[in-house]
């Protein structure tokens, strides 16, 4: 596996490039200082070792350039990558937040659902009955049509309620009567007793002249 097939990003193939063109260079220029001789180097030689060199710290002063340029997107893909993990911590944190708000919600309407609610102990009429007596309510959800019996019932009990005052105030009136009655009769029987009482001296005369 060479390097061309483990580094794929386009940014970097120039460095591989420039990388690989230096190093041609460099080559090139440890050739010219190999001695072949023990006489001085001519100048021919000396020049072209020059240009060798010029061509060489121009190959590594852009390798230098790129190197900076990929450390820097390396920041910038580092700080991009922080970044996303930020917003991944945050949508996984409020992620969870929803998941424990769906447990407790389905906690909530479990418990809800299996409330022992006062409408159920309720001596309602049976739905049959209730719908013989309302048929408008035949489609109606099983919400609405608790809803309608409840009120159904309600209105029944507040005509019983209403009976029951008016049978109560009757019972009053029957009372009041009675105790006038009997208020009229221990009167007419002081009245009886004053009238026998007056009319005992009547009756000792009667009594003598017989």
């Amino acid at each position: 596996m060479t390097v061309h097939d483990i580094v794929t990003d386009p940014a970097l193939l120039p460095v591989l490039r420039t990388s690989a063109e230096a190093h041609a260079e460099c080559q090139k220029l440890l050739s010219l200082l190999e001695p072949t001789s023990t006489s001085p180097p001519s100048q021919e030689t000396l020049a072209a070792i020059s240009k060798q060199q010029k061509i060489v710290f121009s190959l590594l002063a852009q390798l230098r350039g790129l190197n900076r340029d990929a450390i820097l997107r390396v920041r910038e893909t580092k700080q991009a990558t922080a970044e996303a993990r930020q917003e991944i911590d945050r949508l996984h944190l409020q992620l969870q937040n929803l998941y424990y708000e769906q447990k407790h919600l389905m906690g909530e309407i479990a418990a809800c659902e299996s409330y022992d609610h006062k409408y159920l102990q309720l001596p309602l009429i049976p739905v049959e009955e209730f719908l013989e007596l309302h048929p408008e309510h035949k489609d109606s959800d099983p919400h609405e049509l608790m809803i309608a019996r409840i009120n159904h019932e309600h209105a029944e009990r507040e005509k019983l309620e209403q009976a029951r005052q008016e049978l109560l105030k009757r019972k009053q009136a029957l009372i009041a009567e009675n105790k006038k009655r009997k208020e009229d009769l221990a009167s007419l029987d002081q009245d009886l007793e004053r009238f026998i009482d007056a009319a005992k001296p009547i009756q000792k005369i009667f009594e003598k002249e017989y």
